[in-house]
């Protein structure tokens, strides 16, 4: 294939089974995309990243490449401090790929990549403070203040999902307990499920039936999908994730004050069930209900490429700012 004369960066999205690599134009276009298993090694992986830029610059002319990390940045994100499902721990990973790529090289974290997307190309043009909530296995946040990304004093603002609002609640993986993300996730969905079977309450549920057969192959999408069937458990497990989300949209809404919510992650595919509720929840739950402007909340609209389109913007920003 003959080279292409435009220029274009890339952005990867790379998580603890697969990571993604996408081609992306300035119009925020993936053009490319190439996947491959994410190594158990941090020379494997870096390696593995290389290939892959390399294979893609075999058709394309790349001027920078940016990573999506699901992790702890340093402020001048340049290092990786901790990637839970990543081998990086305390990694100078932005040199090293620089050096090994010889192309400008830009890191950010996953949820702030993902806002930067939608800031750019997604639901939140045009809108300089807001907030974006990524709702999957547990809650991811980044905050656009004045239109750019604010990340606090050490790089780790804003975790929402950790804000604790059960005192001895449900463990945490991060080492607390009653973690809001515990109670409005996908992985919250399946927990809520089960204790609510092992209550008693509910009868003629095909949902119960599929718990007490096989308990361990529940999944947040069968919980929604039943909910969608009017099953009754089903529409309870929704019903109680959309006040926590109201009472998550609440506190975004008294700290930052911001004009928009974007809802994103897995549970964003599935809004039209449970958004309305949440947000007639959070409308009586902020300071001065009735009194103030609510922020708009709306779906996401960039879904699982929001992270790699994001990142490669602000690789190429990088560049142009030189």
């Amino acid at each position: 294939m003959p080279q292409d004369p435009g220029r274009f960066t890339v952005g990867f999205d790379i998580g603890g089974t697969n990571m993604r690599a996408g081609l992306i134009s300035d119009t925020g276009e993936i053009v490319r995309q190439l996947s491959a298993p994410t190594p158990g090694t941090a020379e494997e992986l870096e390696s593995g990243i290389a290939d892959l830029v390399a294979r893609l610059g075999t058709t394309h002319t790349i001027d920078a490449v940016g990573l999506a990390v699901a992790g702890f940045l340093d402020p001048a994100c340049e290092t990786v401090r901790f990637a839970p499902h990543l081998p990086w721990r305390d990694a100078p990973v932005r040199d090293r790929l620089s050096d090994r790529l010889e192309l400008p090289i830009r890191l950010e974290h996953d949820a702030n990549s993902a806002a930067w997307g939608e800031h750019r190309f997604g639901a939140a043009q045009g809108v300089d403070n807001w907030v974006l909530l990524a709702i999957g296995t547990g809650i991811g946040a980044a905050l656009i203040a004045d239109g750019e990304i604010y990340r606090g004093a050490h790089g780790t603002a804003p975790e929402f999902g950790h804000l604790r609002v059960v005192p001895d609640g449900r463990p945490c993986p991060c080492g607390k307990s009653g973690c809001l993300e515990r109670y409005c996730s996908g992985t919250a969905l399946v927990d809520t499920a089960r204790e609510m079977a092992a209550s008693g309450s509910f009868r003629n549920s095909s949902l119960l039936d599929e718990i007490r057969i096989n308990p361990h192959a529940l999944r947040g999408d069968v919980i929604t999908s039943a909910a969608r069937d009017r099953d009754p458990l089903g529409v309870a497990v929704m019903e109680d994730f959309s006040l926590w989300l109201g009472e998550c949209l609440s506190m975004v809404a008294d700290t930052l004050d911001p004009e928009l919510i974007v809802i994103g992650g897995g549970v964003s595919r599935d809004t039209d069930i449970y958004l309305e509720t949440a947000v007639a929840h959070f409308s009586t739950r902020i300071v001065g209900a009735g009194y103030r402007p609510l922020a708009d909340v709306i779906p996401a609209r960039l879904g699982g490429e929001a992270g790699m389109i994001g990142v490669a913007d602000l690789a190429r920003r990088a560049v142009a700012a030189r």
